[in-house]
């Protein structure tokens, strides 16, 4: 699995990218463009597994965006995706995000079986 984090900076409108402890750069004209451009980049030092990437802005002119390529995808993420998706993606999004709201309740319950109780 590897990870790769870039600092991200806005310079006379054009975005650059530099990997934080490493040798990884990129720039392009927009963020959208500068993202993909940096998922290649890392694709192309680590290329095993599935790739998930998050961008964030720390200023209107700065940003950090980490590429995890390779390991699994965590339940807690496709859990989530799939409760956002629901909305507009249909109804098997939907039906995929019920069975684990309902696994949660069921642990929920079972923690009153103790025999007592917090609020009693």
């Amino acid at each position: 699995m590897g990870v790769f984090t870039f600092v991200c900076r806005n310079s006379g409108g054009e975005w650059t990218a530099k990997q934080y402890e490493g040798e990884l750069e990129a720039s392009a004209a927009s963020t959208y463009e500068l993202q993909r451009k940096l998922v290649q980049t890392a694709l192309s030092h680590d290329s095993c597994g599935a790739v998930q990437s998050s961008f964030s802005l720390v200023t209107p002119s700065s940003a950090v965006f980490q590429v995890i390529v390779g390991g699994s995808v965590g339940g807690g993420f496709v859990a989530g995706g799939g409760a956002a998706a629901a909305p507009a993606g249909g109804a098997s999004a939907a039906a995929e995000a019920t069975p684990a709201e309902e696994k949660k309740e069921e642990k929920e319950e079972s923690d009153d079986d103790m025999g007592f109780s917090l609020f009693d």
